[in-house]
């Protein structure tokens, strides 16, 4: 197959000695580092309003259970509890905050490398994967949270004569990993159509692979529901519902995928074919 001019003109560009690209990397791993240091810092200062802003679902959840919001209560049983509580939320908000430099960093670092046809390609995966983080962490903000949080609710027992008082007083610990996980789990699955674009582009799964195997991805997204959720079927379900909704997004998106890469190689199958019968045509000139 031979190689056109511009491609290997590409290809020479992409080309460096092994030091020039450590310290490329070295350079992008510093500003990726370094972002992630500063929003760290930034959210490590603002731990106590970002933990009251992720109350607010809780909030909701009282009301929901016709509960008195203005009455919610946490508790930390250990001194040290909350301050590790407000550095692993500062960690986690760095990193949200810091991911659109991170993933730049990479594509910066990975684009010499790629042609530019390939650059174009990878380039809309890089917009949309955060909007879609923040579509599933916001599901999880406004509807999942405050939805797992009054079922725990219902389960508070009124104290009379004949039962105990039994009254749901969270860990600032336990409920921010709650609230974490729900938006790591959403996020993560939410992923779903970016991975599955990216690999049929690349030609290594297919519209038709992933209908035929919709039966197993129903399974198995209850069963990572399950792992990645809390014990209860609300939330289990919620996750896992929108991952099958998700899975049948990525197999119309594939199918688009193809269906352009399809219009693509015939319109190039037809301008070789033009060019093949122009080159063949004998000139009016020669004759």
């Amino acid at each position: 197959m031979s190689v056109s001019d511009e491609e290997r003109e590409e290809i020479e560009k992409s080309s460096a000695p092994l030091i020039e690209h450590l310290i490329e990397l070295r350079r992008r791993l510093i500003w990726s580092l370094g972002g992630f240091f500063v929003a760290f810092l930034v959210c490590f200062f603002f731990a106590k309003r970002l933990f009251n802003l992720l109350v607010i679902p809780f909030k909701w959840a009282t009301q929901w259970a016709g509960l008195d919001p203005h009455k919610v209560e946490l508790i930390y049983t250990a001194p040290q509890e909350f301050f590790f509580t407000q550095v692993k939320l500062a960690m986690f908000g760095g990193m949200v905050i810091a991911f659109p430099l991170i993933a730049t960093q990479i594509y910066k670092f990975i684009a010499p490398g790629l042609y530019k046809n390939e650059r174009s390609a990878f380039l809309p995966f890089l917009i949309a994967s955060p909007i879609l983080f923040l579509m599933g962490a916001s599901l999880v903000y406004f509807f999942f949270t405050p939805m797992v949080m009054w079922f725990f609710l219902a389960m508070q027992q009124v104290g009379t004569n004949d039962q105990v008082q039994i009254s749901l007083l969270p860990k600032v610990s336990e409920y921010l990993s709650l609230i974490m996980t729900l938006i790591f789990s959403f996020g993560l699955v939410f992923q779903l159509p970016v991975v599955t674009s990216l690999l049929t582009r690349v030609g290594l799964l297919s519209s038709q692979a992933l209908a035929e195997k919709r039966k197993w991805a129903i399974v198995l997204s209850f069963v990572v529901a399950a792992v990645l959720t809390p014990p209860d079927p609300m939330s289990q379900c919620g996750l896992a519902i929108p991952t099958i909704i998700l899975y049948e997004v990525a197999i119309w998106s594939s199918r688009m995928i193809e269906r352009a890469q399809a219009r693509d190689r015939l319109a190039r199958e037809q301008a070789e074919a033009g060019n093949s019968v122009a080159s063949n045509t004998p000139d009016a000139s020669s004759t």
